[in-house]
């Protein structure tokens, strides 16, 4: 018998001097039974970074064919499409090919980050509308601690860095674009 998804609700207040967006967001996020609390925070971590008031999850890892984040326009084009973790090169031509851009949100330890950027190589060469930002592992691994089912999280990003806090912890975290 398979095992459902757990199901955690998040209220994000997002204060984004960079982009000069603030708002406050309910979310509802199923943890699938394969995924961990790392990668879960990390998708609430995207949607902060790019925030807006049509972004929205999709059904994520159930599905091949969707990103775990989306911005659709109002003609269901994909405006953006943002991954988190270490896509094929095949999902990443997939996804550069229907959406006019692409976020990839990775981490984990450089073992496994180098492979995988050679790997890609040749589409991050190739794709003009392709960014890869690169959430550093400790950083990542210390995102997990943030995790309850009903979580109150604010978000300040300043100067390509984000604060992340709770009622009890805070985290800074500094994304880096990775150069194609």
């Amino acid at each position: 018998m398979a095992q459902n998804a757990t199901i955690y609700k998040a209220h994000l207040e997002i204060a984004d001097m960079d982009r000069h967006y603030y708002a406050e967001h309910p979310l509802t996020l199923a943890l699938h039974p394969s995924e961990t609390l790392e990668r879960m925070m990390l998708r609430v971590i995207g949607f902060a970074l790019f925030a807006s008031e049509r972004l929205e999850f999709t059904r994520g890892l159930c599905v091949d064919d969707e990103p775990d984040i989306w911005l659709k326009s109002y003609s269901d084009e994909i405006e953006l499409w943002i991954d988190v973790g270490l896509p094929s090169d095949k999902r990443i031509r997939k996804a550069c090919n229907r959406s006019r851009k692409v976020k990839i949100l990775c981490y984990g330890s450089d073992q496994a980050l180098q492979p995988w950027l050679q790997s890609i190589h040749a589409e991050r060469t190739r794709q003009r509308n392709l960014e890869i930002i690169h959430i550093p592992s400790d950083q990542s691994t210390a995102l997990a601690k943030f995790a309850a089912r009903g979580m109150h999280l604010q978000v300040n990003i300043q100067d390509a860095q984000l604060w992340l806090s709770s009622e009890t912890q805070a985290l800074l975290i500094e994304p880096q674009i990775l150069e194609l």
